[in-house]
């Protein structure tokens, strides 16, 4: 069963039609709202705003491991993770969609592990290739049939938050290989690998990144990208909910 967690921009889905909600218990707390088990265009899914549904919790409070863990629990086994970005090269200019292949973590503090207590031995996962190789490819072939266009890779860079970048540290990402830059991909991307979910991310580039324009970004251009190119977003999730 497919699995959407929304991120800035997409705390609801316009055409699922929900059948129910559940708020699932789970070994790390409570996930960041209930469960929504509904059909997205005829095919089911569930959904999960990763912000709460009134978009209340920062990307350092998140509680990752228990979106994640509760997901699986009611059967999940292919999540889409939407993510809002800020553009550092020229290829993730504003309202570009991209289905990112690598990452970079510079986050720091967040529980980031399920491998911590009471095992049996020490618990290393393979991280070479971070996102499902098959569910990014059913991502962009899900964007052919309505036409739209998406970026095949990317490298993201995933910061601490919830403050924006400083354009020196822009800089060093762009040096570091980044793409795009985020607040949320880790450690969802890693802990969705610890428990074998078929993970995969949908970035929307809703600004240029500091320092990558004049002038300082604004709550208005952000809004403006996000309205546009989640309507674009829309149109993959309701292809790709039927595959």
């Amino acid at each position: 069963m497919l699995g959407i967690i929304g991120g800035s921009g997409l705390t609801r889905l316009d055409a699922l039609r929900v059948d129910r909600q559940e708020l699932v218990a789970t070994p790390y707390g409570e996930p960041s709202a209930p469960l929504t088990f509904g059909h997205f265009d005829g095919s089911p899914i569930v959904f999960l705003p990763r912000h709460g549904g009134a978009h209340t919790i920062p990307p350092h409070k998140v509680n990752y491991r228990a979106n994640l863990w509760a997901m699986k629990q009611v059967g999940v086994d292919r999540i889409v993770g939407m993510a809002a970005v800020g553009g550092i090269t020229a290829r993730m200019a504003p309202g570009v969609l991209c289905v990112p292949d690598q990452i970079i973590d510079y986050t720091w503090g967040r529980e980031h592990t399920l491998f911590e207590t009471d095992l049996d031995s020490v618990t290393h996962i393979d991280f070479t290739d971070p996102y499902c190789a098959e569910l990014r490819q059913t991502l962009l072939t899900a964007a052919t049939e309505p036409g739209v266009v998406v970026n095949d890779g990317g490298t993201y860079g995933a910061t601490q938050g919830p403050r924006l970048e400083s354009s020196a540290e822009i800089r060093r990402l762009e040096r570091d290989g980044c793409d795009m830059v985020g607040m949320t991909g880790m450690p969802e991307t890693s802990i969705a690998r610890e428990l074998g979910l078929c993970y995969a991310c949908l970035a929307l580039s809703v600004n240029w990144a500091a320092g990558k324009t004049d002038g300082p970004i604004t709550m208005a251009e952000i809004e403006r990208n996000l309205a546009a190119g989640m309507g674009e977003a829309r149109k993959i999730l309701a292809n790709l909910a039927g595959a």
